[in-house]
């Protein structure tokens, strides 16, 4: 709707987790160097977290990019599977043909693919999402699966993803276990206001936009203000700043507009700018109003009632007024 009005390829503030507008602050690059430098030296447990919406998805995207095909991977982003189901799941992510008789035959033809794996040189991933959620019992079932193993190395590689609930869980007595198998832990801080401006311009720039101060600097503060540093928010209000920018022809995001979309996302109507309609608006009052005056005024002559000529000259401007709103 708005890419043609603002010089868009695409949409450069859709919410799905493309890698190809991945930015990487020095946290988001330290966490992706880290997970591929992991996956490629066969460590076990590793560990990311980050506050909803600060693009974790975005950025396993982007790691399972950087793992060139040299490794098996197994998504699972649905935590309340119970492991049986968790498990057959993986079978079928991985390809891996599906024995129907018992748990026990499943978790064997996932031995046989990963010995297989490693033979040819090649790793395999499985990476848990929304890991937050998995009940204590599911986690220490799957810190099972690291003992799939040589001598030398680990056959599977496990990653949990989840909100910063999942460090605090981990740290259970229960779990103590698990614990001490994680090598490595890393997280993905909020976006600070330096990096937000880098952030929309990045976005920006490989949605195909000739003009990267789109947004200006007052508006990037309050996108600033309002999402807290958090890259899904402040898709999700640029987005809408675009739309309405589009609605009332603006050629560049001010404050205003922020205003106005911070309104719409937490639901208070949007009374329209309109600065040109709002003109027309009053000139055709004005033109109303007139032409009512001019036949009240004209009747008084003839009517003996001054009272009721009064009456509806208040009552055109009052109509007057709701027009103009």
């Amino acid at each position: 709707m708005y890419l043609t009005f603002y010089g868009l390829k695409e949409r450069p503030f859709n919410a799905t987790p493309d890698p190809k507008f991945l930015y990487l602050t020095p946290g988001h690059r330290e966490a992706l160097a880290q997970l591929v430098y992991s996956v490629r030296g066969n460590r076990g447990f590793l560990v990311l977290t980050g506050e909803v919406g600060t693009g974790k998805t975005t950025l396993l995207q982007a790691f399972r990019q950087r793992l060139d095909g040299k490794a098996a991977v197994a998504y699972v982003f649905n935590s309340t599977l119970p492991f049986d189901g968790m498990l057959e799941y993986v079978l079928e992510e991985l390809g891996v043909p599906t024995p129907a008789s018992s748990p026990a035959q499943r978790l064997l033809a996932l031995q046989r693919f990963l010995l297989d794996r490693r033979r040819a040189g090649q790793s395999t991933v499985l990476i848990l999402d929304e890991a937050q959620n998995l009940e204590a019992a599911t986690l220490e079932q799957i810190r099972l699966l690291s003992n799939f193993e040589t001598s030398s190395e680990k056959l599977l590689q496990i990653l949990l993803v989840g909100q910063p609930e999942l460090r605090s869980k981990l740290e259970r007595p229960e779990l103590r276990q698990l614990q001490q198998r994680i090598e490595l832990q890393c997280s993905l801080p909020p976006l600070s206001r330096e990096q937000i401006r880098d952030y929309i311009e990045t976005r920006l720039h490989v949605a195909g936009a000739s003009n990267l101060a789109l947004f200006s600097d007052q508006a990037q503060s309050r996108i600033a203000a309002y999402s807290g540093g958090i890259p899904r928010r402040i898709n999700i209000l640029c987005d809408h700043c675009l739309v309405i920018g589009y609605a009332d022809q603006q050629p560049r995001i001010d404050a205003n507009i922020v205003g106005q979309a911070i309104e719409a996302l937490r639901g208070t109507p949007r009374r329209p700018s309109g600065r040109p309609a709002t003109r027309i608006r009053a000139t055709w009052g004005r033109w109303i109003l007139g032409a009512v005056a001019a036949a009240v005024f004209g009747g008084i002559a003839v009517s003996p009632v001054r009272f009721e000529a009064i009456h509806l000259v208040t009552r055109a401007r009052q109509l007057w007024e709701l027009f103009l709103r």
